[in-house]
């Protein structure tokens, strides 16, 4: 089976490439999927993350004001389809162009949409949006929500993500684990760590603030922070401002399985999610984790109080004491940390990628 992948690029450090890697590449390599990846700009060389060589690449350029820009991507992805004849399209890009496809290309292909973010993530930081970027994004968030339903199969990630839309070809299939270490973090080493990239929506500012209660009550243990930082250093300034010390900020590596390992702790701030990939990784390394009730999916994974803490949007406090609970609490941090990576394997590949492989066969009967 012929089966094209459409995305803006996979040379980025984000969890939609880490993603994308690990599926085309089992689809390729162990379920004889003839797999191609088309990207905009040249958005493949030099990937982030390893993809398989068996992968075929693709690219159109869409440049220039929005017009042309909408325009040379539709004839790109028009000329690239005819070109390659997939029997599956499936379309990894949350922005509101992707949701168009099904008109662009006719319905004489199947189309999946994967959606790997929280609808939320489209209109985060609504207090600092100009009212002419909030007509816009109220109208785009209705066409989203409308043309969901056009696509033959609609995938997100959680079962609460499946709140967000409205259509009736929802399926829910989660991210499958990149890796499952034989071995296990010791978490003694007094360090807690928080994986993504520089975002309002990460919410590393709230997590900066309750980190305030844990210096004051632990110096000697360090936050680690690794994700790409945004132009204007944000969660860098903020850190100084608020005279923090003990915070680490760190750009993206790829062999993150070695700093879970050398930590104790895993934090996920975000204000929205669509899944948390940062999550499962930590929880097959064994780290116990924190992370807030956001729109959708650490409330999905973190059993509360079994393998870490779930605590309400916006608890900095509470999130603090969650924190300082696991480093007081050895033999908690312990056990939480053992039921984490037992609790991990629902995630592991052989786990979820028969569900697609299903799912692809089943859209092309």
């Amino acid at each position: 089976m012929k089966l094209l992948y459409i995305t803006n690029g996979i040379n980025g450090s984000g969890g939609l490439e880490r993603v994308l890697s690990i599926k085309a590449s089992l689809l390729a390599d162990q379920y004889d999927y003839k797999v191609h990846i088309l990207v905009l700009n040249n958005a493949h060389t030099n990937p982030f993350y390893e993809f398989s060589l068996q992968i075929k690449f693709h690219s159109i350029n869409a440049e220039g004001h929005p017009i042309n820009y909408f325009n040379s991507y539709k004839k790109g992805i028009q000329e690239k389809v005819n070109q390659i004849q997939p029997h599956i399209i499936s379309v990894c890009d949350d922005g509101l162009k992707a949701f168009f496809l099904p008109y662009l290309l006719g319905k004489t292909i199947p189309i999946i949409y994967e959606r790997h973010a929280s609808i939320n993530l489209n209109f985060a930081n609504k207090s600092e949006q100009t009212m002419p970027t909030k007509i816009i994004n109220r109208i785009s968030y209705f066409l989203m929500k409308k043309l969901a339903a056009k696509f033959d199969a609609f995938v997100v990630l959680t079962n609460g993500n499946t709140k967000e839309w409205d259509s009736n070809n929802i399926r829910v299939i989660p991210n499958p684990l990149s890796f499952y270490p034989n071995e296990k973090a010791i978490l003694s080493s007094r360090k807690v760590i928080a994986v993504g990239s520089h975002s309002f929506n990460k919410g590393y500012d709230l997590l900066l603030d309750a980190w305030k209660f844990v210096e004051k009550k632990y110096p000697n243990w360090q936050l680690h922070i690794y994700g790409k930082f945004d132009k204007n250093e944000t969660f860098l300034h903020y850190a100084n401002k608020l005279g923090v010390n003990n915070v680490m900020f760190y750009q993206p590596v790829s062999s993150i399985d070695k700093v879970y390992l050398d930590s104790s702790i895993m934090v996920l701030p975000s204000r929205s999610e669509g899944f948390g990939m940062v999550l499962i990784e930590a929880m097959a390394c064994g780290l116990p984790c924190v992370a807030f009730n956001c729109p959708h999916g650490p409330a999905d994974i973190i059993t509360h109080e079994e393998d870490g803490f779930i605590l309400p949007m916006f608890d900095v406090q509470g999130f603090g004491k969650a924190i300082i609970h696991l480093i007081e609490d050895n033999q908690l941090r312990e056990k939480m940390g053992e039921n984490a990576k037992d609790n991990s394997k629902r995630y592991l590949p052989e786990q979820i990628m028969p569900i697609w492989d299903s799912l692809f066969k089943s859209l092309i009967k």
